[in-house]
């Protein structure tokens, strides 16, 4: 299967948080079995990185609109800057989004740098390794 450019670029950007039953797969979010969130902080990388493939702002909202039909936005709270900080982790972003969820109970980080969240108190996976559930 050839991964397209967009998708290879935007899961190295952004982790996708997921909150589901562990044999149900990321792809049937939109059929509502399962449930999945990007991090707030996330939303302007997704749409620079759409913009920025699509080369037009007006088609990048209209994919953004279509992505937040899939997925929720998980909000970064003040408590979870402070467990990103205190973390011991040296990448602060991707200790945000473990701290991010682990805070909203959700039971997969989804990403493709998964060594970077080997302390974190949720499992992460790559989205092929989800996809081979």
């Amino acid at each position: 299967m050839e991964k397209h450019p967009f998708i290879s670029k935007l899961f190295d950007a952004i982790p996708l948080i997921v909150s589901f039953d562990l044999d149900i797969k990321l792809k049937q979010s939109a059929l509502k079995q399962c449930e999945s969130f990007v991090s707030a902080s996330a939303a302007t990388d997704i749409f620079y990185l759409l913009r920025r493939s699509l080369k037009d702002g007006s088609k990048a909202k209209e994919s953004m609109e279509n992505l937040l039909q899939l997925v929720g936005i998980s909000d970064a709270l003040g408590e979870d800057v402070y467990a990103a900080v205190a973390s011991n982790r040296t990448d602060f972003e991707d200790a945000l989004v473990a701290s991010i969820a682990a805070r909203c109970h959700m039971v997969l980080i989804v990403a493709r740098n998964v060594k970077d969240y080997t302390e974190s108190p949720v499992k992460a996976m790559t989205p092929e390794e989800l996809l081979k559930r």
